[in-house]
C-alpha cells in the first residue's frame, strides 16, 4: 500500500491497529492526568494535614510543575518531530514515576516542590500536547479524528482517578497513594506505550520535521495564524485553569453552599464528554475552526450567565463545560489544519508554552482578585478574556 507523498503506510494505518493506538493512548492519558494535574484535588488537604506544610504552598506546587511544563513543551514537540512519540511519551511517564516517588518520600516542602518540578517535565512529555503531537506525527493531515477520539478518553481522567486517589489515601495514606501512582506509570503506562505505539514514523505520508531538517520558521500569513492561535490558546488556558481550580470557590462566594456548589460543578465533566462525542459523531465534516468557534461561543455564554447570576447555574456550567470540551479538540486540530502536518509536532510544542505558563499563574491571580474584589470581578474578567479570544478568532478567520 503506497501512502501519499511516496511513503509506505505502516501496519498502524489499519483500522484495528489505529484503534489499538487510541485505546493505549487513552488509558495512558487517564492515568497520567489522574496522577499529575488532578492529583492534588484529592491529596492536597491530606498532605497539608499530615505534614503541617501550608496548604497554599502544597497546591502551589502544581503551578510550579506547570511552569516547568511550559518551558519544556517546545523541546518536547521538537523531540516528537525528530524521534516519534513513543520514546517521548515513555520518557514522560518515567519522569512522572520518578517525580511521584520523590514527593512520596519527601521529608520537606523543598523536596516536595522538587518532585513537582520533575512531574512538570513529565506532564510536558505525556499529557495532551505531547499525545496530540504524536498523533500528528503518526497520521499527518488525517490526525483530526484520532485527536477527537483521544479527548473522549481524557475526559474521564478525573471521574476515574479522583475516587481511586481518595480510596488510596484512605487506606494507604497520601504517600502510599503517590507510590502507587508511581508504580502504575512504571508497570502500566510505559509498557503499554512500548507495545502499542510504532517505534517511529508516520502511518502515512512524509516524515515530520526531525533530525537533519532545518528549523521550523514561519513567515507572513503562517506567522500571523500562529500568533493568533497562540493568543487564543493562551486566553482559553487562563479561563480553563481558573475555572478548574476556583469554580467551587466562585460558587461559594455567590451564596451557594459547598454541597450545592459540588452538585452544580458535577455537570462539567459529563458536558465536556458529551460535546466531544457530538464532535466525534460529526465525522469531521466541517473545518476545525468551526469547532473552535462553537467552543469559545459556548464558554463565553456559560461564563456570562454565571456572571449575570443566571438562576439555573447547572445550565450555565453545562454551556461552559461543553465549550471547554470542544476547545480541547480545537487546540489540537486547528493548528494541524492551518499550519500543516509536516511541522505539526514542533509547532504544537511551541503553542503549548504560553498556554501552560498562563495556566500555572492564572489560578493564583484569580484567588487574589476573588479575595479583594469578589466572585463577580473574577467572572467578569473571565468573560472579557473569552470575548478577547473571540476577537482573535475573528481575525484568524479573516486571515485565512
Amino acid at each position: 500500500m503506497t501512502a501519499p507523498g511516496g511513503g509506505t503506510a505502516s501496519v498502524a494505518a489499519a483500522p484495528g491497529a489505529a484503534r489499538g493506538i487510541i485505546v493505549a493512548l487513552g488509558v495512558v492519558q487517564i492515568l497520567t492526568w489522574g496522577s499529575s494535574y488532578y492529583l492534588l484535588a484529592v491529596l492536597a488537604a491530606p498532605i497539608a494535614g499530615d505534614t503541617g506544610w501550608p496548604l497554599q504552598w502544597v497546591v502551589g506546587s502544581l503551578s510550579l510543575g506547570l511552569l516547568v511544563a511550559g518551558f519544556a513543551s517546545p523541546r518536547v514537540g521538537a523531540l516528537v518531530g525528530a524521534h516519534g512519540g513513543r520514546p517521548v511519551l515513555m520518557a514522560g511517564c518515567a519522569l512522572l514515576s520518578l517525580g511521584l516517588l520523590v514527593i512520596a518520600l519527601a521529608p520537606s516542602l523543598t523536596l516536595f516542590a522538587l518532585g513537582w518540578c520533575i512531574i512538570g517535565a513529565g506532564m510536558a512529555a505525556s499529557l495532551y500536547d505531547a499525545a496530540f503531537a504524536t498523533l500528528g506525527h503518526l497520521y499527518g493531515a488525517s490526525a483530526r479524528r484520532p485527536i477527537t477520539s483521544l479527548t473522549l478518553w481524557g475526559g474521564f481522567a478525573s471521574t476515574v482517578c479522583w475516587p481511586i486517589s481518595a480510596f488510596l489515601a484512605a487506606h494507604l495514606g497520601w504517600r502510599g497513594a503517590c507510590l502507587t501512582y508511581a508504580a502504575v506509570q512504571a508497570v502500566v503506562c510505559i509498557p503499554l506505550l512500548a507495545v502499542a505505539l510504532p517505534a517511529q514514523g508516520r502511518t502515512s505520508g512524509p516524515r515530520g520535521a526531525g533530525a537533519g531538517r532545518p528549523p521550523v520558521v514561519l513567515r507572513g500569513a503562517e506567522l500571523t495564524s500562529f500568533l493568533l492561535l497562540g493568543g487564543i490558546v493562551t486566553l482559553a488556558g487562563v479561563i480553563a485553569s481558573t475555572m478548574s481550580v476556583q469554580v467551587l470557590a466562585l460558587l461559594n462566594a455567590k451564596g451557594f453552599s459547598l454541597a450545592e456548589a459540588v452538585a452544580a460543578g458535577a455537570v462539567l465533566g459529563p458536558s465536556q464528554v458529551a460535546a466531544r462525542a457530538i464532535e466525534q459523531a460529526s465525522g469531521g465534516r466541517h473545518h476545525p475552526l468551526w469547532t473552535m468557534t462553537w467552543a469559545l461561543g459556548l464558554m463565553a455564554v456559560g461564563l456570562a450567565l454565571l456572571a449575570a447570576g443566571f438562576p439555573l447555574i447547572a445550565a450555565a456550567l453545562v454551556a461552559y463545560g461543553a465549550g471547554n470540551g470542544l476547545f480541547s479538540i480545537a487546540k489540537g486540530s486547528v493548528p494541524l489544519a492551518l499550519l500543516g502536518a509536516e511541522r505539526y509536532p514542533v509547532l504544537a510544542g511551541r503553542l503549548a508554552r504560553p498556554a501552560l505558563l498562563a495556566q500555572a499563574l492564572a489560578p493564583l491571580g484569580a484567588a487574589y482578585v476573588l479575595t479583594f474584589a469578589g466572585a463577580g470581578a473574577v467572572l467578569g474578567l473571565l468573560v472579557m478574556l473569552a470575548l478577547g479570544a473571540g476577537v482573535l478568532l475573528g481575525l484568524l478567520w479573516l486571515s485565512r
